[in-house]
């Protein structure tokens, strides 16, 4: 069995690609993944609460969600 290193583990992994998705207050409570998304059944449907600045992150896929003004 090999010993790994924090520089040798894992290199072949790669961080997700954060996605950016604008929301409305049609859209709350908010869930991800959202019910229309193509893959709505890509983890565990989990709802997110919004922040001061009106943006949650999912903690399965890192998207990111951005209260619109309508």
């Amino acid at each position: 069995m090999q010993n790994f290193t924090s520089e040798q583990a894992n290199t072949a992994a790669k961080e997700p690609s954060a996605r950016v998705h604008p929301i409305t207050r049609n859209d709350l409570p908010l869930s991800c993944p959202l019910p229309s998304a193509s893959q709505w059944n890509a983890h565990p449907r989990v709802f997110l609460r919004l922040d001061e600045e009106g943006t949650a992150t999912c903690p399965y896929c890192s998207t990111v969600y951005i209260l619109q003004d309508e």
